[in-house]
């Protein structure tokens, strides 16, 4: 046998992929379940968290930066620990899908918060001032006239965001998800045989190399116009 041959048996054995397949296609649907809900969930409250902010009412302003700052510099597989395996002691239990949700979705919130704020705070005061001497309110202005220049100000940093942390969901398999690479690891144990590995990969390039490409098409459609 050759070394190419060894290298096709170990890493491209198409019968083990053939018989692994089906349970890396489930770990994929999940995967893009798991995604899509931490870009929805973190976004939402990443951005309510700056709205919260521009209130500019201190003391919910010093806790916001203190858990944003937090969350940034925890690892998220430290969070998922904490919640799947820590949290049953207080009297809370979640499933590892709920506990790495909830954790990719806060770790996504509070880098995206950072974001928006930034965003906010780059649009010039003239626009506020423009929109308060017109008779809006401070909500309306921000509603109407703040926010969506600071939204379209922040698609290129926060698709970039987006796209990094739904890889996390590989951290899954930490807590017994049957995600894409749990799936490919249990196949790779069981058939002694690298092969379900090399199709995880292939599965996360079909998963991830579109989320790439619709994000640079947002960052494209939405950019300031030079």
């Amino acid at each position: 046998m050759t070394d190419l041959d060894r290298f096709v048996f170990s890493f491209l054995n198409v019968e083990v992929m053939r018989r692994y397949l089906p349970s890396i296609a489930e770990g994929f649907v999940l995967t893009v379940e798991l995604a899509l809900a931490v870009i929805v969930t973190g976004l939402a409250l990443g951005l309510t968290l700056a709205v919260v902010r521009s209130l500019q009412i201190r003391p919910v302003n010093w806790l916001i930066i203190l858990g944003v700052d937090m969350l940034r510099a925890v690892p998220p597989l430290v969070i998922i620990v904490l919640f799947y395996f820590a949290l049953p002691h207080v009297g809370v239990r979640m499933s590892g899908f709920t506990a790495t949700w909830a954790s990719l979705s806060l770790v996504l919130a509070a880098f995206s918060e950072e974001i928006f704020w930034a965003g906010i705070l780059a649009v010039h005061k003239g626009q506020w001032e423009a929109a308060r001497s017109t008779g809006l309110t401070f909500g309306q202005s921000l509603t109407f006239v703040v926010l969506p220049q600071a939204v379209r100000l922040t698609i290129p940093p926060l698709t970039n965001r987006a796209i990094a942390i739904t890889k996390g969901t590989a951290l899954a398999s930490v807590v017994g998800v049957p995600e894409i690479l749990s799936a490919a690891i249990t196949g790779q144990s069981f058939a002694a045989n690298p092969s379900p590995l090399t199709l995880g990969a292939i599965a996360y390039l079909i998963l991830f190399i579109p989320f790439v490409v619709a994000g640079r098409f947002i960052e494209t459609r939405f950019a300031w116009k030079r």
